[in-house]
């Protein structure tokens, strides 16, 4: 079989009787959940899936070994199977994995020797590439197949995934049954939006919001929101001007781009904008950085010196909820628009960037704020 044909089969075992387990070691069961379910690092999953695939499909080669580098005749590269079978079966059926192959992730990229477990790889939590150096070991040793390994792997995983949107509905559900009264005043909007923000792991937040802001007025400013990259796009590679980049309608040249930063803005960080703006062939006018952070005077003052020498180009650097609030106040009639299309994008966007107990703090923090108990 080749590696779809093995993916399709693994799903069907896996689908058939989620309340199975194929692997019977209790040991090998503990590891492998944990490595399942930790939310903070993705990468072990896809790491040990990627190779337990290679297994199956190549029973000769080494399962410790998905690095061409090493050189012999049982080593493999699991990168390909990552990327050419792993990344479209993970997409199809909406498992809670990376987006990205685990093999570009720092901790894994480097590596050109195997995975046994006497090696150390530099991650958080360290326990997830420890338990999955020795899940790896325990099918090389062949106390456990890589078929039933891999077929509890894809049924943890599917059971995360409907666990997941099965609480997404209920708080979804209780949002919608607790709404009543008046709708949030435009400061209410901001103290959710101010709460929602000092979540952990909030920095892609910053770029929602100002998304979210132009999706609601598009229609009265004459301006429209290019779709946005992922969160881990580099500038470089994807040619962007910023992190948002804004249009006016009915053209496809950028005029405004918006830079967000959970950090003092610099004036190194002045002096990258305006090389973009030189290089830039588009009738750019505004560049924009969104902090979270204090704004320094002298940073606001050396920005706005760039003025002529970029031809006309403004840089300038705004608080992210002084954007908020004089947003709502401007189009004060829009603010329930905002907000929804706020959650709309928080919750459509991938783990990778928001998590899912971001997503589930949204809803919460709302249903509080909206609720008339």
């Amino acid at each position: 079989m080749n590696p779809d044909e093995i993916l399709k089969k693994v799903l069907e075992n896996a689908e058939y009787d989620l309340g199975k387990r194929d692997v019977s070691n209790n040991d090998i069961r503990k590891d492998l959940e944990y490595v399942a379910k930790v939310i903070s690092n993705r990468a072990g999953i896809r790491l040990l899936m990627s190779c337990l695939l290679a297994k199956i499909h190549k029973p000769s080669v080494d399962p410790r070994k998905p690095y061409t580098q090493i050189g012999t005749d049982d080593s493999f590269s699991g990168r390909t199977y990552d990327e050419r079978d792993l990344t479209h079966f993970i997409t199809e059926n909406n498992l809670p994995c990376n987006s990205t192959t685990a093999f570009l992730t720092p901790a894994l990229r480097n590596i050109d020797r195997p995975l046994t477990t006497d090696i150390e790889i530099i991650g958080r939590p360290k326990e997830v590439y420890s338990s999955t150096l020795r899940l790896l070991d325990e099918v090389n040793k062949g106390n456990v197949t890589a078929e039933a390994l891999l077929t509890d792997a894809v049924r943890l995983l599917i059971q995360i995934r409907n666990e997941k949107r099965q609480r997404m509905e209920q708080l979804i559900e209780e949002l919608q049954a607790g709404k009543g009264g008046l709708p949030l005043s435009s400061e209410q909007i901001v103290a959710l939006i101010q709460q929602h923000l000092t979540c952990k792991n909030s920095s892609r937040l910053t770029v929602l919001i100002v998304a979210a802001a132009y999706q609601a007025a598009s229609s009265r400013i004459g301006e429209w929101s290019k779709p946005l990259l992922p969160h881990n796009a580099a500038d470089f590679q994807t040619k962007a001007f910023g992190d948002i980049e804004i249009c006016l309608v009915g053209d496809n040249q950028v005029v405004t781009a918006y830079e967000m930063k959970m950090k003092r803005v610099t004036t190194d960080d002045i002096d990258i904008a305006v090389q973009k703006i030189l290089r830039a062939k588009s009738d750019i006018q505004n560049y924009i950085f969104i902090t979270t952070e204090h704004i320094d005077p002298i940073v606001i003052d050396y920005a706005a010196s760039f003025y002529e020498k970029t031809n006309g180009v403004e840089i300038a650097i705004l608080d992210c909820l002084g954007f908020v609030r004089h947003f709502l106040h401007l189009f004060h009639r829009l603010r329930l628009e905002f907000i929804d299309a706020y959650q709309e994008l928080v919750l459509n966007e991938h783990e990778s960037a928001v998590s899912q107990p971001l997503k589930e703090a949204f809803l919460v923090l709302r249903r509080a704020a909206e609720s008339n108990e």
